[in-house]
């Protein structure tokens, strides 16, 4: 079996899934995992697909005939096997006064450390009470095996103090 990682952007309207789960189910795929959203009019996604390797080749020509006709843009990639074994997960929350470079600085600290965002999730909404806009972003992230929470936590705040945000890091390690 081939292991498929399809990414979809378009602008949103009803049909584009079906579109991309119809090439996938007539190559004999199957639609192990996903993420999609609708934002700003557009709609993107990103799925994880196996196939026989018999038809990955044809799939992927599918899927791209489905980009040709305009429907949405459509990158198809073959993946390698991957394990989270030895990382720690952790959930990360942030909460304040909406300001620009707020995610650059968060993930800086991140990368610096080796540690990589495997999910993330942002909005910003209306604050009457404080006078402003509320930011607020929840994140899983996958660190080395040896990184405490402790360490993490304590870059974090001192960020949180230097951005005046309230961060909540907890360990979801198994």
């Amino acid at each position: 079996m081939a292991s498929l990682v399809v990414t979809i952007l378009g602008k949103d309207r009803a049909g584009l899934v079906d579109s991309v789960s119809g090439a996938i189910a007539n190559h004999g795929g199957n639609w192990e995992e996903s993420h999609m959203a609708h934002l700003a009019g557009q709609f993107a996604g990103i799925v994880l697909v196996t196939v026989p390797d018999s038809e990955a080749d044809a799939l992927t020509r599918a899927l791209e005939a489905l980009e040709a006709s305009g429907l949405l843009s459509v990158t198809v990639e073959r993946s390698e096997p991957f394990s989270e074994i030895g990382t720690r997960t952790f959930a990360l929350e942030v909460v304040g006064q909406d300001r620009q470079g707020i995610i650059y600085d968060i993930s800086h600290v991140l990368a610096t450390r080796n540690v990589s965002i495997a999910e993330l999730a942002t909005e910003t909404r209306s604050a009457p009470m404080a006078g402003g806009t509320l930011f607020e972003a929840k994140a899983l992230l996958r660190a080395p095996h040896d990184m405490t929470e402790h360490d993490l936590d304590e870059a974090l705040q001192t960020l949180a103090d230097k951005l005046l945000v309230d961060i909540e890091l907890h360990d979801e390690t198994n």
